[in-house]
């Protein structure tokens, strides 16, 4: 018996306090739609109905097909119809959208992930250069992705640059800046002891950086990989925005926006947190089979 009560305590302690977490959310987020939706019911359907009560208020508010803050079971129903109810190549379908999102979004991690590490390298090897790249890549962070997304799309699609490039270009640029800055202190991070043990061997620049510099980087890489993924995603779909495009989460987003559907809003945002999970799920996976005393 007391096995089993213990047992019972390591459960609750494990996923006690998020179940509780998710059960204060859902109490709050049912209360908040009830009260923004129902002056909504009030005065279109309950003002010309006497006798309605409580339930009734409520029952409607939790019904709406255009709420102002749909309920999180509206939220399930649309995004399961939306994912199951469709196949994965069709225009309804949420993963056809998530996927054309991913696209550009994997595309743009790669080419951040190269320029991070480029800029990161030759900060490291040259102190002139440093101070003369770094301050511009800290400034270019202080530019709104809101302001710079359709700059890049009018500038790229004047060359006849569009689809996939101009979002990668966009979420590219959200992804290079944790890279570079992580790489720049993993790349510096061994310490003198190190770096003259590998001098009084003989051990060439290039020696040097790939079997100590580059190995002691990578506890500080794929954090930085993990930020800069996540960050790729909110770009590739801000890209979508300034588009008009056909497909993606962001032109999920759009769509739903244009026809005051709040349903299809909030469940396009719960597939860009679904997909952002996986992503960066993907890469803690990678980091655990490559990194050297990486994550456990």
């Amino acid at each position: 018996m007391a096995v089993s009560t213990d047992g019972d305590k390591g459960v609750w302690w494990r996923f006690g306090p998020v179940v509780t977490v998710v059960a204060i959310v859902l109490v709050i987020w049912y209360a908040a739609a009830i009260g923004l939706n129902a002056p909504q019911v009030i005065e279109r359907t309950l003002s010309s109905q006497p006798g309605w009560g409580a339930l009734d208020l409520v029952r409607l508010t939790l019904s709406m097909d255009r709420p102002v803050l749909p309920a999180p079971h509206q939220i399930a129903l649309d995004l399961f119809d939306s994912v199951f109810g469709w196949p994965p190549d069709s225009p309804r379908s949420l993963l056809y959208h998530a996927g054309v999102t991913s696209s550009a979004t994997l595309l743009g991690f790669v080419m951040g992930t190269l320029l991070g590490a480029l800029l990161a390298v030759v900060i490291v090897h040259s102190r002139t250069l440093e101070r003369s790249i770094f301050p511009w890549i800290i400034a270019s962070q202080t530019v709104p992705v809101l302001a710079i997304a359709p700059i890049v799309i009018v500038i790229l699609g004047s060359v006849g640059l569009t689809g996939l490039f101009p979002k990668a270009i966009i979420s590219m640029y959200l992804c290079f800046f944790p890279v570079a800055v992580a790489l720049v202190k993993g790349l510096r991070s061994p310490g003198v002891m190190e770096l003259e043990l590998l001098h009084t061997y003989a051990a060439s620049a290039n020696h040097t950086f790939w079997k100590l510099r580059v190995p002691a980087s990578l506890p500080f890489l794929f954090p930085s990989l993990r930020v800069g993924i996540a960050a790729g995603l909110v770009g590739a779909i801000v890209g979508e925005l300034p588009t008009g495009a056909q497909a993606g989460l962001g032109a999920r987003l759009l769509t739903g926006s244009y026809y005051g559907n709040t349903v299809q809003i909030w469940s396009a945002l719960v597939m860009s947190a679904l997909l952002g999970l996986v992503l960066t799920g993907a890469v803690a996976f990678a980091e655990r089979a490559l990194a050297p005393g990486g994550r456990k």
